[in-house]
């Protein structure tokens, strides 16, 4: 659906998704050299769901989101931070601290930010698949706009180098 809306703009960038599902954040760090290898301009982020469904601990979440950061910082890719939500079965405490890591990493390495990348999307029934966890086609779809918001504008940056 991105690459849908790059041909539209006549923006020429190749896709790669290194997701991996059911992955947490810490299969996320140890994929990301070869992910940031080559000439990467934008790296979207959008670790953590697994983790929260796991109930994994937050401080570790924290830690692999900030080191995904720094070596997108290192290679000087821009990044597009997308927040989850933890489920609300481990307790306010947990959802709290959980949902807060994504604020303050975003603030902290003054990312573009989407706080939580569900949105709109998460507990409508008509916009997921029968899991009420992943989206379906048109969940997806009100996804990639939400990401949009945010790329397009980092894709018509001038190139730094």
């Amino acid at each position: 659906m991105i690459g849908k809306k790059l041909k539209e703009k006549g923006l020429d960038y190749e896709i790669v998704n290194a997701g991996v599902s059911g992955d947490t954040s810490a299969g996320g760090l140890r994929r990301l050299d070869w992910s940031l290898d080559g000439d990467v301009r934008v790296l979207i982020v959008a670790l953590g769901a697994n983790d929260g469904l796991r109930g994994l601990p937050v401080s570790e979440m924290k830690k692999n989101l900030a080191a995904v950061l720094d070596r997108a910082r290192e290679r000087n890719v821009a990044v597009i931070f997308a927040g989850m939500e933890a489920p609300p079965n481990y307790g306010p405490d947990y959802t709290r601290e959980f949902r807060d890591v994504y604020s303050q990493l975003a603030a902290e390495y003054k990312v573009r930010f989407i706080p939580f990348l569900l949105q709109g999307v998460a507990g409508n029934a008509s916009l997921n698949q029968a899991d009420g966890i992943h989206p379906n086609i048109r969940g997806a779809e009100i996804v990639a706009d939400l990401v949009w918001k945010e790329l397009e504008p980092e894709l018509r940056r001038p190139t730094e180098k």
